[in-house]
């Protein structure tokens, strides 16, 4: 792997495709809609018909930046729109504990409808109509099987490894329709859509159910597994490929989906068989091709390696791999390279301060979620959890997860002599100019983000926020989210440019790879299926596996703090070490989804036309219940909203805090030495010290509108057509729950019937 450059080369090897079959007139003609290339000349050698496939990774992947459309349904947003997740501040993870504020899919004072689904992805269910839609490259995909099937130059060996590449993608794609809104027309074959053709009846397919869908894309993935290698031969070449153990692996991604409360309403247990034997496989599949923990058994300081894994995803001695299915970035010039693509990952993450995107907040009660040292939940540890200094004594994984006050966070910047030749502003309030005695460099920063108040009245209200030290006023954050951040200290070599081509100081130019699934995920599906049949011991033991990387034996038993209980009780644990481990990694809506955790599934009797079927008669009626949580709905503090926290001086500030005046500072009191994650031991209760000495903290809600209670509505689990969609497809019957424009009256369409 190369750490300085991630060139995934996906527009140059489009551009070698283009330059090989450009001589031809016949390619001028394009005599299909969406043919990019000659298909009688492209799939004849391997090198043109690889590129087509290279075309599909570079449309398809899961993006870290673009919020591709196959993610989820795009909605209305005043002009702006919700495209997808990964792990970002968008409205699914505004949805979560992860993020504090108000999602969509909460408000409801505005009740969604199809009318506020955009059309702009989501609008060709049926016809291969768009190239950017999920059909259009369902058709690029049919004509990249049909083209290498056909072609009379490639070996039969060659055809399969190009064509298990393209059973992969079309399974990703179906999965990545169905799992919104089930059962979908069902488009096996490039379908000619120029007019004349049966005067374009023949373009118009009705929806499958979705138990079809599913068998359906478990089809593709056992051809792709079956045509795909463990390990492809060249890694350096090949590095981001899809092997026999990504097809698995999604296989058992879908078949926990099919199992899950979701669609599983009377708890099938050979839905949950099914899934479990998958998962078994996929493991056992990717081990052969030296997937696995990366850095398993070796935690280093402070989960230090576990924070590495996600910019060397194939640990220290490079002979693991944890990247089932990776997106790939580069840090190449826009002005020097059109291939470039880049992960804005980092720049998200970081304060101004740091010439970052301002950061992003985690809310309060996700930060008070995180267990304690000992593997333990606060209240049900020994570890007493003073929620003041909440920093104080976690789980590893919780300082690689979060940022805060007092925690050294480096980077690979000159910030000061940056600032100082004019590349940016730094301003307390009032204009206040502190460029010249700004206090870090990137290999020194530390996150001083405290505030301070002159009114007492506005220290303790939830909605008033104080100014912050270090010129973060701008940011008015205590906690940042730290998830996958390049740190120096993790990595020397980092994938990002921090002084981009234009001379600005900016982390965008990032190379770091996205993964999308990685191994701890397919860990933890297994162990889902696994408590769910009862399989308890399996479970216990693919748990302990992912803590042996973050935890340090000498703080926990040897279980590192799990239990096995109720099957309830075992599969709430999977699913609370999913929401630890997967943290802003854009998995916990679609766990929440799964699981109907919104309200425990008990009020689709609600719904408009839904059968008896849609009510649970498994899972003792109520998910939430059988697992032992509180339904987001159900959550009673400030109207079920999340909030922040802010940190700050118990002491006010002597002068008007629009001068800038820091009370801390002003009164000569020494802040401690930033405390250092590889020895944490040595600084920790320096900090908690001056925290209790200094500091207090206030859960500030991020919005004030009082009329606001979150609540998500029952019909929102599976999600409807738009207009145009139902327009466009006389056969597009709507779902149940949501009106259908074409037809009249309410869906008719059940995505639960088999």
């Amino acid at each position: 792997m190369n750490k300085k450059v991630y060139n995934t080369g996906k527009l140059a090897v489009l551009a070698v495709a283009l330059t090989a079959t450009a001589c031809s007139d016949d390619f001028l003609e394009e005599k299909r809609l969406f043919g990019k290339y000659n298909e009688v000349s492209v799939y004849e050698t391997y090198e043109t018909a690889e590129s087509r496939i290279d075309y599909l990774y570079w449309q398809m992947q899961p993006g870290q930046n673009e919020g591709d459309g196959m993610y989820m349904p795009i909605v209305n947003t005043g002009g702006a729109s919700e495209k997808g997740s990964a792990g970002g501040l968008d409205d699914t993870n505004l949805a979560t504990e992860e993020y504090a504020g108000i999602s969509l899919w909460e408000d409801n004072r505005t009740p969604m409808t199809y009318r506020t689904l955009n059309s702009n992805k989501f609008d060709h269910f049926y016809v291969e109509f768009k190239e950017n839609s999920p059909y259009g490259d369902i058709r690029n995909i049919n004509d990249a099987i049909q083209g290498i099937e056909g072609s009379s130059g490639l070996t039969d060996e060659q055809k399969n490894k190009l064509l298990g590449q393209a059973y992969f993608f079309r399974a990703w794609r179906y999965y990545n329709i169905v799992r919104w809104y089930g059962g979908v027309p069902i488009i096996k074959e490039v379908q000619n859509a120029l007019a004349g053709s049966s005067g374009g009846t023949d373009l118009v397919v009705p929806r499958s159910t979705t138990k079809q869908c599913i068998e359906f894309i478990c089809e593709d993935l056992d051809k792709a597994a079956s045509m795909l290698p463990a390990e492809w031969e060249v890694p350096t070449t090949n590095w981001g490929r899809v092997t026999s153990g990504a097809a698995l692996a999604l296989k058992g991604r879908v078949l926990l989906l099919w199992a899950s409360p979701l669609f599983n309403r009377a708890d099938n247990r050979d839905r949950w068989e099914a899934a479990y034997q998958a998962n078994k496989a996929a493991l056992d599949k990717l081990a052969e091709g030296h997937f696995g923990l990366a850095y398993e058994n070796n935690p280093g300081q402070t989960a230090s390696n576990w924070g590495k894994m996600f910019l060397n995803v194939q640990g220290s001695d490079g002979m693991v791999n944890e990247a089932v299915f990776v997106s790939l970035y580069n840090k190449l010039s826009k002005q020097s390279n059109n291939s470039q693509r880049w992960n804005s990952w980092e720049q998200s993450l970081r304060p101004k301060t740091a010439a970052g995107g301002g950061g992003q907040s985690p809310t309060s009660e996700f930060v008070d979620l995180f267990p304690m040292a000992d593997g333990k939940k606060p209240g049900a540890s020994a570890i007493t959890y003073d929620k003041k200094t909440f920093f104080a004594k976690r789980d590893p994984r919780f300082y690689r997860t979060f940022a805060f006050p007092g925690v050294l966070w480096t980077y690979d910047g000159n910030t000061r002599n940056e600032l100082a030749v004019g590349k940016d502003t730094l301003k307390y309030p009032n204009n206040v100019n502190i460029i010249d005695g700004f206090p870090y460099n990137g290999n020194e920063y530390v996150l001083w983000s405290y505030a301070w108040y002159t009114d007492d009245t506005k220290k303790v209200s939830p909605t008033n926020a104080g100014w912050y030290a270090d010129a973060l006023a701008d940011n008015r954050r205590s906690v940042y989210v730290r998830k996958r951040s390049d740190d120096r200290q993790l990595n020397s070599d980092p994938y990002y440019v921090y002084v981009d081509n234009t001379g600005n100081c900016s982390f965008s130019q990032s190379g770091a790879p996205l993964m999308e699934i990685r191994y701890a995920e397919v860990l933890l599906n297994f162990a889902e299926a696994a408590a769910a049949t009862d399989r308890d011991q399996e479970a216990l033991d693919a748990l302990k596996r992912i803590r042996s990387r973050v935890y340090d034996p000498a703080d926990t038993d040897a279980d590192f703090g799990l239990v096995n209980g109720t099957r309830g009780e075992n599969i709430a644990q999977v699913l609370f070490e999913r929401q630890i481990e997967l943290a802003y990694e854009g998995k916990r809506y679609e766990d929440m989804r799964r699981w109907l955790l919104f309200d425990g599934g008990a009020h689709f009797s609600e719904i408009s036309g839904a059968p008896a079927t849609w009510t649970l008669s498994g899972f003792g009626g109520n998910t939430c219940t059988f697992l032992g949580v509180t339904a987001a709905n159900d959550k009673t503090a400030d109207n079920g909203k999340n909030h922040i926290i802010e940190v700050y001086c118990t002491a006010l500030a002597d002068v008007d805090e629009s001068n800038g005046a820091d009370p801390i500072l002003t009164a000569g009191i020494a802040r401690p030495a930033a405390l250092d994650l590889s020895n944490i031991a040595a600084g920790e209760q320096a900090l908690i010290d001056f925290y209790t000495a200094n500091l207090d903290r206030k859960d500030r809600l991020e919005t004030n509108d009082a009329a606001i209670t979150p609540k998500y509505l029952p019909y929102y689990y599976i999600i409807g057509f738009d207009t145009s969609g139902m327009t466009r497809n006389p056969l597009l019957y709507q779902n149940i729950g949501w009106e259908d424009y074409a037809h009249g009256g309410m869906g008719t369409f059940d995505p639960l019937a088999e």
